[in-house]
């Protein structure tokens, strides 16, 4: 089932964008291009479940039992930690590995957030978040922002597959992206948010990159931060070099030809739901689905992922931990998917995503059933395989896929 574009948050692990070069520009003047490159959240933990669990709640879809009884485990166990003062030195499982500083109102309040290629919302934690919700994350605060304006009766509203939510007021204000600035954005503020994100201290709110038509903002939905400077820019798409293990880079308006190598191969993008939607073939099966630089695993049919993990060595469908597990000294075998010309090979050792348990010799596979999702996704195990261009400078929008040094 795809989700209802006012329904569903998009947020899961993984991706987020920061730091950048320093070009000081409004938009009502030529931006040309930027890069942000991102920095690790340093709290960062992988977990597996988490992973797949926050995939269910980004598309609004119920845990499996067994998956929900594993994250409630470690919910419990988290608190408890906090509640006893131990959770400054407890990394998050929840927390966004990478996350990106980025400057709101004038002066500028910076934030931490979240970039997602599978939602259109630029929500924060701000000054109009309960208390009770608030665990050291970074809050904006509107009224300390000469530039800041509410915009009267406008709200959000983002519901999740657990039955939370998050939602709130909206104000227009001057956000700053590696340096390019656009003075009346839409900045959502939280009066509510999810149990998901008050966990995570270090993520202080969300950035979408899909399609406008996903913003859940009513009764006037607004535009996306690259929407609304797409038009200044050199050219109108943004490119994600996501790296394995390490920091890698955005660019907006600019194909950074050393980035990548031999041509990239686009493909049509099916934007009817908002999302970056595309066909790639997988070992002889069509499989479409959506680039999503904001979900953290790979989830794929059900066909594709069983007969990968026949040829793992004592790989096995974990109910209680909602997806596959195998020996963590298992050798993993690539995975291909070819989206039109391009044919991007996704490393094993990538698949081999964390530790499932306490003892870490079980490890949890980045590639899991899309089944219980609904959607296929393209998530980031599978886009660091690849250079992928996001682009809106054709009559219809397009995914361009390339090779590149892993």
């Amino acid at each position: 089932m795809v989700p209802q574009p006012t329904a569903v948050a998009f947020t899961a692990a993984l991706a987020g964008l920061a730091a950048a070069t320093p070009i000081k520009s409004k938009v009502g003047t030529k931006t040309g291009s930027f890069t942000v490159n991102q920095v690790a959240n340093p709290s960062f933990k992988p977990h597996g479940a988490f992973q797949l669990a926050k995939a269910y709640n980004k598309y609004g879809i119920p845990m499996p039992e067994g998956l929900a009884k594993t994250v409630a485990k470690y919910n419990a166990a988290k608190k408890a930690k906090r509640d006893s003062g131990s959770a400054t030195t407890t990394p998050e499982q929840y927390d966004i590995q990478y996350l990106t500083p980025v400057e709101i109102g004038t002066p500028a309040q910076t934030l931490n957030l979240d970039f997602d290629s599978g939602s259109s919302d630029l929500w924060v934690f701000s000054t109009d978040t309960p208390s009770a919700s608030v665990n050291g994350q970074t809050q904006y605060d509107p009224s300390s922002s000469s530039t800041s304006k509410k915009v009267s009766g406008a709200s959000w509203d983002i519901s999740y597959g657990d039955g939370s939510s998050s939602s709130g007021s909206v104000y227009h204000d001057v956000v700053n992206v590696g340096g390019v600035s656009y003075d009346t954005q839409a900045v959502e503020s939280a009066s509510k948010v999810s149990d998901q994100f008050a966990q995570d201290s270090n993520n202080d709110g969300l950035l979408g990159l899909a399609f406008s038509t996903l913003n859940t903002v009513t009764p006037t939905q607004e535009k996306t931060f690259f929407d609304n400077i797409l038009d200044n820019l050199d050219v109108a798409a943004f490119t994600a070099d996501l790296k394995y293990h390490t920091a890698g880079t955005y660019d907006f308006g600019v194909i950074d030809d050393s980035k990548y190598t031999g041509d990239i191969a686009y493909v049509d993008v099916d934007d009817s739901q908002g999302f970056w939607g595309f066909t790639a073939d997988i070992n002889g099966q069509s499989v479409s689905g959506i680039a999503d630089t904001g979900t953290t695993l790979a989830l794929f049919p059900d066909a594709v992922v069983d007969a990968y993990y026949q040829n793992v060595d004592g790989a096995e469908n974990d109910s209680s931990q909602g997806g596959y597990v195998f020996p963590c000294s298992a050798t993993l075998p690539d995975l291909t998917f070819t989206p039109g010309d391009a044919s991007i090979t996704i490393p094993g050792e990538y698949i081999n995503y964390a530790p499932a348990d306490e003892s870490g010799e079980t490890c949890f596979g980045g590639v899991q059933s899309s089944n219980g999702v609904g959607i296929s996704i393209y998530g980031d195990i599978a886009l660091k395989a690849a250079f992928v261009v996001f682009d809106k400078s054709q009559s219809s929008p397009r995914l361009g896929w390339a090779n590149k040094d892993l």
